[in-house]
C-alpha cells in the first residue's frame, strides 16, 4: 500500500525535493530499484504470464527453426541454423515481454495508483527507470526458459562467463528500451484498447525488420536501412556475438547506441509521464 511519503519508495525523508527537484544519484537509483522491486513482486505472485508468453518463442524454435534448418534456405554464417536463430528468438522474447509493459501503466492509472505515485517527491524518470528494470527482470526469466529449451534441442552455444554476463546485460538493456517505448505509447494513447491495437501493429514489423531470423545481407536495400536503425538489430548483434561467434563487431559502438537510445527514451518518458494522469 502506497502511503504517499518519501519512505514508501525506499528513500529516507531527509531532503524531500519536489518532483522536479534535484536528487543525488544514489537516491535516484534507490527509487528506481524500489519501483523495480514492486514490478518483480508482481511476477512472483503471478508467474503464469511468463509461461504463457514462453509458448511463442518455443514454437519459433521447435517448428520454424527445425523446418528452416532442414531446408537450409537461409545463410547462417557457417553455424547450424538453430544456433544462429536462438539469439534472435531470445531477442524476440524480451521484446514481446517489454513492448506491452505500458499496459500496466494504464492499469495503474485506471486503478488510481498512478496518481499516488505522481504526488511522491520522486523524479518521474526514476519511475520510468524502475519499470524498465522490472521489464528486464521478466525478460531475464523468460530468457532462461528460451535458453533452456535451446539446450534441450541440442543447440550449441558458447557458455563462457563473459558471454553469459554480456548476454544478460543485453537482455536487460533491450527490455528497458522496449518497455520505455511501450510507456511512451501508453502516454500517447491513454486507453487499453488503443494501446493493444498499436502494440500488436508494431511488434511484427520490429521483429521482421531485424536480423533475428535472417542476416542483413539477404535483405533488400530498403529493409536493410530500416533494420540498421532498429534497436532490436543491435540487441541481436550482441546476443549472437556473445553466444555464438564469441566476438561482437563494433561492440562499444553498439553498446553506446543502445545506451543512448535507452537514456533518450527514459528522459522523454519521464518528462511526459505526468500526462498519463490527465
Amino acid at each position: 500500500m502506497i502511503s504517499g511519503n518519501w519512505d514508501a519508495v525506499g528513500v529516507k525523508d531527509e531532503r524531500r525535493p519536489g518532483p522536479g527537484g534535484w536528487m543525488g544519484i544514489r537516491d535516484y537509483v534507490r527509487c528506481a530499484l524500489a519501483v523495480g522491486e514492486m514490478e518483480g513482486r508482481k511476477l512472483w505472485h503471478d508467474p503464469t504470464e511468463l509461461l504463457t508468453r514462453a509458448l511463442q518463442p518455443a514454437l519459433w524454435l521447435v517448428i520454424f527453426g527445425e523446418a528452416m534448418a532442414r531446408l537450409r534456405a537461409i545463410p547462417s554464417g557457417g553455424v547450424p541454423y538453430l544456433t544462429f536463430l536462438t539469439p534472435g528468438i531470445l531477442a524476440q522474447s524480451l521484446m514481446f515481454v517489454a513492448i506491452f509493459y505500458g499496459l500496466g501503466v494504464i492499469w495503474d492509472r485506471d486503478a488510481g495508483l498512478l496518481q499516488k505515485f505522481l504526488v511522491l517527491p520522486v523524479p518521474r524518470t526514476a519511475f520510468v527507470t524502475g519499470r524498465g528494470l522490472g521489464a528486464g527482470v521478466r525478460a531475464l526469466v523468460q530468457g532462461i526458459i528460451v535458453l533452456g529449451l535451446a539446450r534441450a534441442l541440442g543447440v550449441h552455444l558458447r557458455w563462457t562467463l563473459g558471454g553469459v554476463v554480456g548476454s544478460l546485460a543485453a537482455v536487460v538493456v533491450g527490455a528497458g528500451i522496449f518497455a520505455t517505448l511501450s510507456m511512451l505509447i501508453a502516454i500517447a494513447v491513454k486507453t487499453r484498447e488503443r494501446f493493444m491495437g498499436i502494440g500488436q501493429v508494431i511488434t511484427m514489423p520490429l521483429f521482421f525488420a531485424s536480423n533475428a531470423i535472417y542476416p542483413l545481407s539477404i535483405m533488400p536495400p530498403w529493409l536493410h536501412a530500416v533494420a540498421a536503425v532498429n534497436p532490436l538489430t543491435g540487441v541481436v548483434d550482441l546476443l549472437r556475438g556473445y553466444l555464438v561467434t564469441g566476438h561482437v563487431v563494433h561492440a562499444l559502438q553498439v553498446w553506446a547506441v543502445l545506451g543512448g537510445i535507452l537514456v533518450g527514451l527514459e528522459a522523454l518518458a519521464g518528462r511526459l509521464y505526468h500526462k498519463l494522469a490527465l
